[in-house]
């Protein structure tokens, strides 16, 4: 039976059956991206929305996401593409684009701002293919690139896209293993060795968002703020951090929110390591 590679998970997927990202199928023996080219979303963003503080602020980027997710975040803000029932319903509601269309698309908005294109909104390296033909077309364009990603990808996949992507904004869920397995049936060590990776191609920002009673301890923050400076000395670069206040949502909606002053301590905590740390949705 095909193994998916794209992630820790190594999917072993029957004809015609889907992976658990809901994304990736088999087909005649080979393991392809189902939701290939089918957009949920599509729209012109501010940059700094990604989030992005040091890539061409003050511009705008074409934004544009799928279905599917190889992750169970119980907080996820667009849940209705990612993983709940609605998103999989999209298979087949949602519109197919050609790579060169979302091209042309992104270029005819020049004249509003539109540096190029984003590739965001559900998790977009399920369906990395996509994400490599259309940045590619795109800077042969002349255009910039962005991928909004948890990074939950493996090397592999970063090798396939990182020529083409310009600048990425990774999520750092927490800084411990415990909540990558328990909260989000995740990979902790997976996510840091992409964001090792990325950096030795492209501009790298990183969002963390703070839920009570699971990783706003001061402690954690250390941990991975230090974590990163690391990084910055290793590659001589940059790394802003966004740490970021989460609402009330999906499967944690009786949760509540996070206090701003629990944001704005964590942030100058950051701040002992880090030059640049911006706090979010405060």
């Amino acid at each position: 039976m095909p193994v998916c590679k794209v992630c820790f998970r190594h999917c072993r997927i029957e004809e015609g059956q889907t992976g658990f990202c809901g994304a990736r199928t088999c087909r005649e023996g080979q393991i392809i991206a189902e939701n290939y080219g089918k957009l949920t979303s599509l729209a012109l963003d501010p940059i700094e929305k990604k989030p992005l503080k040091l890539f061409h602020p003050g511009t705008k980027v074409l934004s544009l996401g799928s279905y599917g997710c190889n992750l169970r975040c119980p907080f996820c803000q667009n849940s209705s593409i990612s993983w709940s029932q609605e998103a999989f319903e999209y298979k087949n509601r949602a519109d197919f684009y050609e790579p060169q269309e979302i091209v042309k698309t992104a270029l005819e908005l020049r004249p509003r701002g539109n540096i190029g294109l984003a590739f965001t909104y559900n998790e977009p390296l399920v369906g990395y293919e996509f994400v490599r033909d259309t940045a590619r077309l795109s800077k042969e364009a002349g255009m910039e690139n962005v991928l909004v990603t948890s990074g939950t990808a493996s090397q592999d996949v970063l090798e396939e896209i990182s020529p083409y992507i310009d600048a990425m904004n990774i999520d750092l869920k927490a800084f411990s293993d415990r909540f990558y397995r328990h909260l989000l049936d995740g990979d902790f060590q997976m996510v840091k060795d992409f964001i090792t990776g990325a950096l030795k191609s492209c501009h790298v920002e990183l969002t963390t968002l703070i839920i009570p009673g699971e990783n706003d301890r001061e402690e954690e923050m250390r941990e991975l703020s230090a974590w990163v400076a690391s990084l910055e000395k290793e590659n001589k670069k940059n790394i802003p951090l966004h740490i970021t206040r989460f609402f009330p949502r999906f499967k944690l909606a009786d949760k509540d929110p996070t206090p701003v002053g629990t944001i704005m301590e964590l942030v100058e905590v950051a701040k002992e390591k880090l030059e640049y740390v911006f706090p979010g949705n405060v």
